[in-house]
């Protein structure tokens, strides 16, 4: 199957490394869960996998067929935008998190918990 859509083995060799770095890239930057479901940020691993791939492309450059460069060019750029709007994500994640806490712990025990005081203005 994969080998049905590149030119060559080399072709297929080539992406298969890319595909691995572009993962590990998409992992450290929580769009991918780890083998126990958690989600990652590390945006120094993930640039240095987008500057990998772009060396890779730099250094390939006159060797690469017109397939090869697009996909390439295609999963860098698409890198580079999931890296834009990574600590965005990061932050969601963290204050979903620590609002399913808050909930968790108020229901643990719910006198410590957040609570709305009530009053009756005729008082």
């Amino acid at each position: 199957m994969v080998n049905d859509f590149f030119d060559d083995e080399n072709s297929t060799h080539l992406f298969q490394l890319v595909h691995m770095i572009q993962r590990s890239a998409m992992m450290h930057m929580g769009l991918l869960p780890d083998s126990e479901g958690r989600a990652h940020y590390n945006l120094g691993e993930t640039k240095a996998a987008i500057d990998t791939l772009s060396m890779l492309k730099i250094k390939m450059k006159g060797n690469l067929t017109e397939k090869e460069n697009t996909m390439l060019n295609g999963i860098i750029s698409e890198l580079q935008l999931q890296f834009i709007k990574a600590p965005a994500r990061q932050r969601a994640l963290e204050d979903q998190v620590s609002e399913s806490e808050a909930v968790r712990k108020t229901f643990t025990n719910p006198q410590d918990g957040p609570a709305e005081i009530i009053s009756d203005e005729e008082e």
